[in-house]
């Protein structure tokens, strides 16, 4: 049998766990000495116990949402408005002529399909517009009108 750090010496979890609340101290001390600021990990200390060992790569930051590049300007209803307009804009829509999700917005009014590659004219921020939308129940309503 190949010898292990826990056959050789049986006390191997006392000393990483010894090994780690002496890093976890010398964090602490080190932010307040040398940075001058309280650790983060003290804001929330069952987020320090959990997460700790794995550093700062598990943190999340706070859910923005595409919006989060305005920060506190503009005032909340515009930047509700301006993300339903983000949204809309980058979403992936359904392409009418080969059925793929694949239509993206390439400029304002033009949306490419990346599947059958046609380019097709539509709305600033949305593929159809609710005008476009009305106009062609309309023309769909007057055709099954002028069959009959």
């Amino acid at each position: 049998m190949r010898p292990t750090f826990e056959t050789m010496n049986p006390n191997a979890s006392k000393v990483a766990t010894l090994v780690q609340i002496f890093a976890w101290g010398a964090q602490f001390i080190g932010h307040g000495v040398f940075e001058k600021r309280a650790p983060k990990a003290l804001d929330n200390l069952l987020q320090a116990l959990v997460l700790g060992p794995y550093g700062t790569a598990a943190k999340r930051t706070k859910k923005v949402g595409v919006v989060g590049k305005y920060g506190v300007r503009y005032g909340a209803s515009l930047r509700k408005q301006v993300k339903k307009m983000e949204i809309t804009q980058h979403s992936k829509y359904t392409c009418t002529f080969c059925g793929r999700d694949a239509v993206k917005r390439q400029s304002v009014g033009i949306w490419k399909c990346r599947g059958c590659k046609k380019t097709m004219a539509g709305g600033a921020w949305t593929l159809s517009t609710t005008a476009a939308a009305t106009v062609r129940s309309t023309t769909r309503r007057l055709r099954e009108i002028m069959e009959v």
